[in-house]
């Protein structure tokens, strides 16, 4: 009965160590796995900080964009604004000026009424006082009455300068010509000018109205210096300028601004070709600006992108396209078409364009810069790159003739002052006023007057290529021979080798 009791306790105790072999066995089950999730855990905690640190920076980059958008934003604003700005200051001080010059003539009515009820008061009251009628009191007393409102001017300069004893060379200095020229004007223009005198006043003579006009061109002063030198008022400094401007355009630009004669076309051609060895040249052609005041209507049309570019500043500015002889004289003018535009377009507006393309200049040929087409009557320089010595050659031949009509806009802005600067002066009234001083310009050049080396004036090529800068293949080919022939019959020069 023993051995039963024996085997049971093995089983017993069998049966416990395999018991606590599979707790043994779980728990180290339990360990590896614990032991194998712990890595993982690490690996989601990872990729959750890289997750909030990626959208940490897209907040970061949002509010940077948002930052500089606003920053753009508010740079914009401040252009605007700065841009409003100067406008609105422009368009007051032009509103200023001609509520000015209104108020000066209002009250030159006004005084005018006055002084000739005053006048008629006292007539009437000597009258009374005599026993005459208002009439011949009137007759004896009244012309030689003067306004008592006028105001005391000092004319000690201009009576100075009108003297005869004056200095030929300081009234050349002020008045950029001789007194001899001067006085040729004077009569030229006496009858258009002259005013005749009135019981209330004094007219102004013809010498002294020439004067003001060409002295505010000259110098390019403002009205106000312009009434200190002469002793008028202001408003009245204006008038005469404008008025004495428009004779000009209607007297002496028939006599000394016309396109030339077929015999003078001639003597023209001969010149320029003795000049450049080209042949057929009739004009040197450029066109330049005059700045301006900022207009009120079309104010982007009359921006000057490369004047602002070279100045810093914002300019405006009309163009003046001219073509010249070889002394110089400007043969055609073409004024007043906005600064926005190139020289080609404004060619293309030109009434030399409609007459040449009439046939008027068939067989001649005007001379232009590269900012100018080649056609069948315009020749323009090579513009391309890597030129042959043939190109060359022209190109340096053709330079002569133009700088004859460079150098003769280069003296119409030196002689003319009031050229080189913005004027006070509507952009209405300007092309009346420009084609005053290209007359007087051509008079002084056929007198041989002299400029002083003080005034002279230095020019930009402001000319950029047109888009369609060759507009005739005849024209191509008709260069070609011309300068096949300066080179290879040894009429060009050398200074390009």
């Amino acid at each position: 009965m023993k051995e039963p009791t024996s085997t049971t306790t093995t089983t017993t105790t069998t049966k416990r160590r395999r018991q606590e072999e599979e707790e043994q066995g779980n728990n180290m089950k339990k360990r590896t796995t614990t032991t194998a999730a712990a890595p993982k855990k690490k690996q989601k905690k990872e990729v959750l900080k890289e997750l909030l640190a990626s959208f940490l920076l897209l907040e970061q980059e949002e509010q940077q964009e948002k930052l500089l958008e606003s920053g753009d934003e508010i740079q914009q604003l401040i252009e605007t604004n700065h841009r409003l700005k100067k406008q609105t200051m422009i368009d007051y001080y032009n509103d200023l000026q001609d509520d000015y010059t209104d108020l000066e003539q209002q009250s030159d009515q006004f005084y005018i009424q006055q002084s000739r009820l005053s006048t008629a008061n006292k007539i009437a009251a000597a009258a009374a006082n005599k026993g005459l009628s208002a009439k011949e009191a009137k007759v004896q007393g009244g012309g030689n009455q003067r306004r008592l409102w006028v105001k005391d001017r000092s004319t000690a300069w201009w009576d100075q300068c009108s003297h005869p004893d004056y200095p030929e060379a300081d009234f050349r200095k002020e008045f950029r010509m001789s007194k001899e020229t001067f006085n040729l004007i004077c009569d030229e223009l006496s009858k258009d000018v002259v005013k005749v005198d009135t019981m209330l006043r004094q007219a102004i003579p013809v010498r002294q109205r020439v004067a003001v006009c060409i002295w505010r061109l000259a110098t390019g002063a403002p009205l106000r210096h312009v009434s200190e030198r002469f002793g008028l008022g202001i408003s009245t400094c204006h008038k005469l300028v404008l008025e004495v401007c428009l004779a000009i355009k209607t007297v002496l630009m028939p006599k000394f601004l016309q396109w030339p004669d077929e015999e003078k076309l001639k003597s023209i051609e001969k010149e320029f070709e003795a000049v450049s060895r080209i042949p057929n040249v009739v004009g040197s052609m450029y066109t330049t600006h005059i700045p301006i005041i900022a207009p009120k209507i079309s104010v982007s049309a009359y921006f000057n992108k490369r004047h602002t570019e070279r100045n810093q500043k914002t300019s405006y500015s009309i163009t003046v396209q001219g073509v010249v002889d070889p002394k110089g004289v400007f043969t055609d003018v073409c004024i007043g078409w906005p600064g926005s535009l190139p020289d080609d377009q404004v060619l293309e507006k030109s009434a030399l364009y409609q007459r040449a393309n009439g046939g008027q200049l068939k067989g001649s040929w005007i001379v232009g810069s590269s900012g100018y087409p080649l056609m069948d009557w315009v020749l323009v320089p090579y513009t391309q790159q890597n030129l042959t010595w043939t190109q060359h050659a022209f190109n340096e031949k053709i330079g002569d003739i133009q700088r004859v009509g460079k150098s003769a806009f280069a003296r119409l802005k030196g002689r003319w002052g009031c050229l080189q600067k913005r004027t006070e002066m509507k952009l209405q009234d300007l092309p009346v006023v420009l084609g005053a001083c290209c007359v007087l310009h051509n008079i002084c050049e056929m007198r041989n007057e002299e400029m002083d080396p003080d005034v002279k004036f230095e020019l930009f090529d402001d000319g950029m290529i047109p888009e369609n800068s060759l507009r005739s293949m005849s024209s191509i080919k008709t260069r070609d021979n011309i300068a096949h022939n300066l080179l290879h019959h040894g009429l060009a020069g050398t200074s390009f080798l």
